[in-house]
């Protein structure tokens, strides 16, 4: 079985929290087998109920009179036993039955039973949604599996991880043996990827021709998602999503309307991109004036690179024999784009928003990224000149940016050269926001009351 981070998440949360939960993210992440996994260990009873496999359940619920007419409603639907306070709902396809996130307001109140939701194309699906239970209702993200849960499911020794975390933290270079170990297994998520399906098949096979047949059927499904649910612009929707490989090898790697459609103007096809970024299918990238505090408010519209959320998707859709030509590490390819897929996956993975710096004067920056209050510029680079980087010298150079330090990820071992850490590409896996303590303030109101 993969371990995943969200293990950890769910039995956190259903220890502090009386509220529901609802899971998102793109098929194929492997959010049901957690849930459902999480539910079969830690409750006495777990009842499923999936509205795509069951979907007289969806009309049934959302006819339900009040809270315990839907309880009599939900126990009518299942054979396993309700216990109090021992019993987890689990909702699967949920978008198919939005009446049920709207209503679960009331059954959290009614307090008898735990419940968690989850499904596909939820980003989308939600957008409908006339009311949200607010207070009622927490929503994690669930992505592919990061380098880290690829490394713990390969069998990587969590000694070995914890020392290159100690390295990282400590900016010291790591021993070269583990080093070139390391990068042969990020070599190797290049090619498999974070779906879980096909990291299993990795696993259970070590055959990179059926690790390609696992990552061809998602593609079709997503395809066949892209077909379904948004019938009025599906052909612009999946014509973008079959140009996220060239447009990323392209010089400047940013979406050029021209080459989808002469004439079009990027309002026609914004929603488009919209409905990729919100199904988990792609990573956009939007491009800021100033990599200043806050990002936010220099953030362009529509300029913007667009990513796969998985890596090993990405260069499934590429020509064949790359994966081969990865694994040799072969100069001849252009990895810049597949490692800065990789960057982008990692960062959203790990709570950041994305975004990059372009100016005509001082030229362009990969990612620039908010960490610790501060402005984070992060280039990527992938070949042995990674020491050559004019954009991020005259960043760093412009006392009104206030840059304390930059990030070149690299081939090479851990080093720094002034303000400029040069980390090995695979330690973008630490790359996360600190956690955060309570922020509480209290107002003396003495002499006012």
């Amino acid at each position: 079985m993969l371990n995943r981070k969200i293990d950890n998440y769910l039995e956190f949360f259903y220890k502090n929290s009386s509220k529901a939960l609802l899971v998102t993210g793109a098929r194929q992440t492997g959010k049901s087998f957690s849930i459902r996994h999480f539910g079969m260990t830690h409750f006495e009873s777990l009842i499923e109920i999936n509205f795509i496999e069951m979907p007289d359940a969806a009309d049934i619920i959302a006819h339900a009179k009040d809270t315990k007419d839907m309880l009599m409603r939900l126990s009518a639907l299942t054979n396993r036993p309700l216990i109090e306070g021992k019993t987890l709902f689990f909702f699967d396809e949920v978008q198919e039955c939005l009446s049920l996130v709207t209503a679960i307001k009331f059954l959290v109140e009614e307090g008898s039973y735990r419940y968690i939701m989850s499904g596909s194309l939820l980003g989308v699906e939600l957008n409908d949604l006339r009311s949200e239970p607010v207070g009622y209702m927490d929503v994690v993200e669930m992505f592919p599996l990061d380098l880290e849960e690829f490394f713990w499911a390969l069998g990587l020794n969590r000694n070995v991880l914890e020392e290159t975390k100690s390295a990282y933290r400590q900016k010291n270079p790591i021993e070269g043996f583990i080093h070139e170990k390391l990068m042969e297994l990020f070599r190797l998520y290049l090619i498999v990827g974070g779906m879980p399906a096909v990291v299993q098949k990795y696993i259970d096979t070590n055959n990179l021709q059926d690790v390609l047949a696992e990552q061809q059927a998602i593609i079709r499904l997503y395809k066949r998602d892209i077909a379904k649910y948004d019938r009025n612009h599906k052909l612009y929707i999946e014509e973008i999503f079959d140009m996220i490989p060239p447009e990323l090898n392209a010089k400047n790697k940013r979406f050029i309307l021209k080459n989808l459609n002469e004439n079009m103007k990027f309002s026609r096809y914004e929603n488009s991109f919209i409905w990729l970024k919100d199904a988990g299918v792609a990573l956009p990238v939007y491009n800021v004036d100033e990599p200043t505090i806050p990002l936010l408010l220099s953030r362009s519209r529509n300029l913007f690179k667009l990513f796969q959320n998985d890596i090993g998707l990405l260069t499934c859709q590429f020509s064949n024999g790359i994966q081969l030509r990865l694994l040799k590490n072969e100069k001849g390819i252009n990895f810049g784009s597949v490692y800065e897929n990789v960057v982008a996956q990692e960062l959203r993975a790990h709570g950041f928003e994305l975004y990059y710096f372009n100016s005509k004067k001082q030229g362009e920056l990969d990612f620039v990224i908010e960490l610790g209050g501060k402005v984070v510029p992060i280039e990527v680079k992938s070949g042995k000149d990674y020491q050559r980087h004019s954009a991020l010298n005259n960043v760093l150079s412009n006392e009104d940016y206030e840059i304390e330090e930059a990030v070149v990820f690299c081939n090479d071992n851990l080093s720094q050269s002034d303000r400029v850490l040069y980390l090995p590409i695979y330690m973008v896996a630490f790359l996360e926001k600190p956690s955060l303590p309570p922020l509480t303030y209290s107002v003396d109101l003495t002499g006012l009351k």
